[in-house]
Protein backbone atom coordinates (compact mmCIF):
# COMPACT_ATOMS: atom_id res chain seq x y z
CA UNK A 1 0.00 0.00 0.00
CA UNK A 2 1.53 3.24 -1.10
CA UNK A 3 1.05 6.85 -0.14
CA UNK A 4 -1.21 7.47 -3.15
CA UNK A 5 -3.54 4.63 -2.09
CA UNK A 6 -3.69 6.02 1.44
CA UNK A 7 -4.55 9.50 0.13
CA UNK A 8 -7.26 8.01 -2.09
CA UNK A 9 -8.70 6.25 0.94
CA UNK A 10 -8.85 9.52 2.90
CA UNK A 11 -10.47 11.21 -0.09
CA UNK A 12 -13.13 8.50 -0.26
CA UNK A 13 -13.76 8.88 3.48
CA UNK A 14 -14.12 12.65 3.09
CA UNK A 15 -16.53 12.11 0.19
CA UNK A 16 -18.61 9.79 2.33
CA UNK A 17 -18.77 12.28 5.19
CA UNK A 18 -19.62 15.14 2.83
CA UNK A 19 -22.76 13.49 1.47
CA UNK A 20 -24.33 12.48 4.80
CA UNK A 21 -27.77 14.05 5.08
CA UNK A 22 -28.47 15.69 8.44
CA UNK A 23 -32.25 15.36 8.35
CA UNK A 24 -32.35 11.72 7.27
CA UNK A 25 -29.32 10.28 9.03
CA UNK A 26 -27.77 12.50 11.69
CA UNK A 27 -30.73 14.12 13.46
CA UNK A 28 -32.66 10.90 14.26
CA UNK A 29 -29.53 9.53 15.94
CA UNK A 30 -28.84 12.67 17.99
CA UNK A 31 -25.86 13.78 15.89
CA UNK A 32 -27.27 17.06 14.57
CA UNK A 33 -25.45 20.37 14.47
CA UNK A 34 -27.57 21.69 17.35
CA UNK A 35 -26.09 18.96 19.56
CA UNK A 36 -22.63 20.02 18.45
CA UNK A 37 -23.20 23.68 19.25
CA UNK A 38 -24.58 22.87 22.72
CA UNK A 39 -21.08 22.79 24.19
CA UNK A 40 -20.10 19.16 23.60
CA UNK A 41 -17.15 20.06 21.39
CA UNK A 42 -14.61 18.42 23.70
CA UNK A 43 -16.16 14.96 23.59
CA UNK A 44 -15.42 12.38 20.91
CA UNK A 45 -18.99 12.66 19.62
CA UNK A 46 -18.62 16.44 19.34
CA UNK A 47 -15.36 16.11 17.46
CA UNK A 48 -16.86 13.61 15.01
CA UNK A 49 -19.86 15.91 14.43
CA UNK A 50 -17.43 18.77 13.83
CA UNK A 51 -15.49 16.66 11.32
CA UNK A 52 -18.69 15.78 9.46
CA UNK A 53 -19.74 19.40 9.20
CA UNK A 54 -16.26 20.54 8.22
CA UNK A 55 -16.24 18.12 5.30
CA UNK A 56 -19.72 19.24 4.29
CA UNK A 57 -18.56 22.86 4.13
CA UNK A 58 -15.47 21.88 2.11
CA UNK A 59 -17.39 20.39 -0.83
CA UNK A 60 -15.82 22.56 -3.52
CA UNK A 61 -12.22 21.64 -2.57
CA UNK A 62 -13.38 18.00 -2.51
CA UNK A 63 -14.69 18.39 -6.05
CA UNK A 64 -11.30 19.74 -7.09
CA UNK A 65 -9.42 16.92 -5.36
CA UNK A 66 -11.73 14.33 -6.94
CA UNK A 67 -11.10 15.84 -10.37
CA UNK A 68 -7.34 15.74 -9.82
CA UNK A 69 -7.55 12.13 -8.65
CA UNK A 70 -9.59 11.12 -11.71
CA UNK A 71 -7.17 12.86 -14.09
CA UNK A 72 -4.17 11.18 -12.45
CA UNK A 73 -5.87 7.79 -12.71
CA UNK A 74 -6.68 8.35 -16.38
CA UNK A 75 -3.15 9.47 -17.22
CA UNK A 76 -1.34 6.78 -15.25
CA UNK A 77 -3.26 3.96 -16.84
Amino acid sequence: MGLWTLLEGFLLLANGLAIINEDRFLAPRGWSFSDFSAGQTKSLKGQIIGLIYATQYMRFPLILLNTICIVVKLVSG
